[in-house]
Formats: structure tokens, C-alpha cells, sequence
């Protein structure tokens, strides 16, 4: 229950949206503790060498951009590259490994020194099973990782093996990922992680809570879902287009509406540079939702419209028209 509208996005933010505290913290441990047990894979004698920096979070978890509920938990791993090499074609990369890494070489494709990142994760799996605390676990390979799910906790975490390239001429480097065909892929989460602080620091707004906001809008049953990171970047792009924000929230979300609208339909590019297109939606779909955009836009509007006119219950009536009975009433 709210008597204004920035209460109502406050308590609205905070039981419905963001990540409960306790939660969190339960979750960091438990990755914590998962990625110490990876550290200790290489103990045993055929599990590859894994990389002086060890394990790296990513994902929307590590980016803070992630909402109710909490249902996965990324990780990156970090092999060692032992004098191999790769060589990048236009659908794929491969890894070829120094015939004297033996424990890369068992991984390799049959008769041959090219790395299968398929048997690389199964050896992740295999590892992962040995774990006594996991005896229960469930655990899985799919395109680029494996998977953990514990029965204590509600999440999964997805584990994902990789390389780190020797920095080129321009000294940059990258991370080589499974790409689900038993090869691999390039990905830095390093870049997107950058990209978002750097976002969020440049507005008045939290860019996070922006894109936690509208996370929460395409995940409602009432529009096709927007991919978690098509929209992060659909939203960085509008707010490094020298838009200057608001401090609330509340005053931006026609703006982001709008810039959804327009931009709905039209391709957007990896801004790493990786993937092409990340615009995954059918005409059908993103027809669907710029009509739902517009439609939110005006009630948007007209709820800004009764709060400048001093009427909260309505406008706090107009915001759940958008967000639905998880948005606070007004008291």
C-alpha cells in the first residue's frame, strides 16, 4: 500500500522486482563455494589445467540486472590455453591443442588435436558429480555449459568452460565459449559488464532499475518475452543516445516505451561485435509488442498526467493497469 507514486515504485521495486537481499547473499555463497570445488577439478591428474585467473561471474547475476525469481547463476571458467591455438572460420572456431597438453588431447575430436567443447563440458559434468555434497544434484550439459541444480536451492548454475586469447596487436583479448556443435565461439562478458556500469553512471536515473522495471513488463503474459539480453541492450542503446534522464523512474518509463516502439522492429547488432543480429523476435512478435508499447505509453502518460495534478490514487491505478496487482495499491 503506497500513498504516492515514488512510494509505490519504492515498495513496488523492492518486494516484486529486485532480487531479495537474503536471497542474494544465500546465492553468492553457494557459488562461492561452487567455485572453490572447481579450483580443485585439477587435482585430479586427467581434468585440464585451468587458468591463473581461475573463474569469472557473468550474466545478468553479475551485472545486477536480474529480477524475481532468482533461477540461474553464471559462471565462466577459465581453461588453460597450454600453447594451443584457434582458427576462425565463418561459422565457427576451432581449438587446436599442443599434442603435449595430454588432458586437452583426450578431449579432442577422434584421430585429432581439434578440442570438441562438447566432451570438454561432459568432463565438467563428470567432475561436478564427483562433488559429495552434489550427490543429488541434477546434473546436465546443454549448448554451452553445464548444469547444476541442487535440491536447497531454487536456482541453477550454469558453468561454462572457455579460453582466453592472447591479446592481438591492439591488445585485445577475448574468451572462447562453447558454441553447441563441439566447437566454439567467441563472448567477454568483461565488455558488458563495462558497458552497463558505465550506462548507468552516465544517467541520473538507475539504469539498472530501468532495465529491471521493463525485465518485469515483457515477462507479464501479456506481450511475447523479450530476450533478457536483446532488452538490456535495446535499453543501454536509448540511454547512450545523449538522452539526459530523470531521477525517477516513474517520468522515464514513457520514454523507454517510446524508444521501444521505434526501435522494435529494427536489427540490432552485438555491440561486442560477436553475434550479429541479437533481434530474435518474428515480425509477428515485435509487432505485438510495439503495440502493446504504445499502448502502455498513454496510460504511462496519463499516470504522470494525475500525479502532476496531485491525484495518486489514480495514477497509482494507471501504473498497474502496466505492471498488474504486484504494484502497490494506494492507501
Amino acid at each position: 500500500m503506497a500513498n504516492n507514486v515514488t512510494q509505490a515504485f519504492n515498495e513496488f521495486l523492492a518486494n516484486a522486482v529486485r532480487l531479495d537481499t537474503g536471497r542474494s547473499d544465500t546465492a553468492k555463497s553457494s557459488r562461492d563455494y561452487l567455485k572453490g570445488q572447481i579450483l580443485k577439478f585439477p587435482d585430479d591428474k586427467d581434468f585440464p589445467e585451468i587458468h591463473p585467473d581461475g573463474v569469472i561471474d557473468y550474466g545478468s547475476f553479475a551485472r545486477k540486472t536480474k529480477i524475481r525469481p532468482l533461477d540461474d547463476i553464471d559462471m565462466m571458467v577459465i581453461m588453460h590455453g597450454q600453447s594451443g591455438t584457434y582458427n576462425e572460420f565463418y561459422d565457427k572456431i576451432e581449438i587446436t591443442v599442443h599434442p603435449d597438453a595430454r588432458t586437452l588431447v583426450s578431449l579432442c575430436n577422434a584421430n585429432s588435436v581439434i578440442l570438441n567443447s562438447r566432451k570438454v563440458i561432459e568432463k565438467f559434468k563428470a567432475s561436478l558429480g564427483n562433488i559429495t555434497v552434489y550427490g543429488k544434484a541434477d546434473i546436465k550439459r546443454n549448448m554451452e555449459a553445464a548444469t547444476l541444480k541442487l535440491d536447497s536451492y531454487e536456482w541453477i548454475f550454469d558453468i561454462v568452460p572457455c579460453f582466453l586469447t592472447t591479446a592481438d596487436a591492439t591488445g585485445k583479448s577475448f574468451y572462447l565459449i562453447p558454441d553447441g556443435n563441439g566447437n566454439w565461439k567467441k563472448s567477454d562478458p568483461r565488455f558488458d559488464k563495462e558497458r552497463m556500469r558505465s550506462t548507468n553512471a552516465l544517467q541520473n536515473v538507475s539504469v539498472l532499475d530501468m532495465i529491471r522495471l521493463f525485465k518485469y513488463w515483457t515477462g507479464r503474459a501479456t506481450m511475447p518475452t523479450i530476450k533478457s539480453y536483446f532488452l538490456e541492450n535495446l535499453i543501454l542503446n536509448y540511454y547512450n543516445s545523449g538522452v539526459t534522464s530523470s531521477t525517477y523512474v516513474d517520468y522515464e518509463i514513457p520514454n523507454v516505451l517510446a524508444y521501444i516502439y521505434n526501435n522494435i522492429h529494427n536489427a540490432l547488432n552485438d555491440p561486442k561485435g560477436f553475434q550479429g543480429d541479437i533481434n530474435h523476435l518474428t515480425w509477428d512478435e515485435r509487432e505485438k509488442i510495439k503495440n502493446k508499447a504504445a499502448k502502455d505509453y498513454h496510460i504511462a502518460k496519463a499516470a504522470i498526467e494525475f500525479e502532476t495534478n496531485k491525484n495518486m490514487r489514480e495514477s497509482i491505478n494507471k501504473w498497474r493497469e502496466i505492471f498488474g496487482e504486484s504494484f502497490p495499491q494506494y492507501a
